[in-house]
């Protein structure tokens, strides 16, 4: 997925995948996944996709809604945030340099 934001391009082919998450299979209308990503540039960004269901849903009329994706902007902050939540340590570590015990 491509996608301007403030100015800035996010493209999810050409920036690096660190780390990812997931509930269910794309057929079920919960169904979401989120992949953090890193630009060239050092920018963190999340893309998420979803079914009718999930945060990612998107309205296509009255009280009708189908799935969507969308890709986030995130923070350095934000981002280290979101993979203490959402991939193993070691995984974190390598992205984010050792953490103190």
């Amino acid at each position: 997925m491509k996608k301007i934001i403030n100015g800035k391009k996010y493209d999810t082919d050409t920036a690096k995948i660190l780390g990812s998450t997931g509930y269910s299979h794309p057929g079920d209308f919960s169904y979401w996944y989120e992949a953090l990503y890193q630009k060239k540039t050092g920018e963190f960004f999340l893309h998420g996709v979803g079914g009718a269901m999930s945060k990612y849903a998107r309205s296509t009329g009255l009280n009708e809604w189908t799935g969507g994706e969308e890709i986030i902007p995130l923070s350095p902050e934000e981002a280290r945030k979101w993979a203490e939540k959402n991939i193993e340590a070691e995984e974190y570590e390598r992205i984010f340099g050792t953490c103190e015990e």
